[in-house]
């Protein structure tokens, strides 16, 4: 078939074990946080860092070790906080997007702390409390801090061959060469590359390759034909 051809909606899910963690400079402390546990340094930790550098990741790895339970913030009620709690170990995802009950995750942090739970926040920016309550923000301010921190160069290629793996994508080492100087240097901007290059190969029947990334990021100076690399 030539021309462009219908891109169907074939995500997968990515690999969210502690084996398909990508660990570096940027992530490690974070990592050694969530495996410590429960030897944490206080009850409730605050996971922050830039979007798509794996805080969900994490969570994912800290509930397997934990046996925790997870919930969004937005989607947290009071109906909800036994039954979160009971598990001994709670992660509560995106508390700086949108808005959410304060009074919700207040009573869970004071329910937690009555049944000796751990909790573990995350947010994109740093978890300071500006919520309504005053005793909410003194809970989150009491919170341990660790953040996930924008990725070296190394970290972001590693970054990039898995991200191209979770959509069953092999890809050279010379695209990813050539990919890591000419793109943010952030887990978002990685992602949204590598889930473009997917969704152009598929709608125009070509291979991932440094001639179709020089395209979309319109540089002139890749001139090899397009073949596969």
């Amino acid at each position: 078939m030539t021309g462009a051809q219908l891109a169907l909606p074939l995500d997968l899910p990515p690999a969210l074990g502690r084996d398909d963690f990508i660990v570096g400079a940027a992530n490690r402390a974070a990592l050694a946080l969530i495996e410590a546990w429960p030897a944490w340094p206080a009850p409730v930790v605050a996971l922050s860092g830039p979007a798509g550098s794996g805080k969900s990741h994490l969570v994912a790895i800290w509930q397997e070790i934990a046996g925790g339970r997870s919930i969004a913030a937005a989607a947290l009620t009071e109906a909800a906080i036994d039954e979160l709690v009971a598990a001994n170990a709670v992660s509560v995802e995106d508390i700086d997007r949108g808005s959410y009950d304060d009074l919700a995750l207040f009573h869970l942090l004071n329910r937690a702390r009555e049944r000796g739970a751990t909790v573990l926040l995350t947010a994109r920016g740093t978890i300071a409390g500006g919520g309504a309550l005053p005793d909410l923000v003194s809970r989150l301010r009491a919170a341990h801090p660790v953040a996930v921190a924008a990725p070296d160069e190394t970290l972001l290629a590693r970054v990039l061959v898995k991200l191209f793996a979770d959509r069953q994508l092999a890809v050279g080492r010379p695209l990813i060469d050539y990919l890591v100087p000419r793109i943010e240097r952030s887990f978002s901007a990685a992602a949204a590359l590598v889930r473009e290059l997917d969704r152009v190969a598929l709608a125009t029947g070509r291979p991932v390759t440094r001639r179709l990334a020089a395209q979309l990021l319109r540089d002139e100076s890749i001139v090899e034909p397009d073949e596969e690399e």
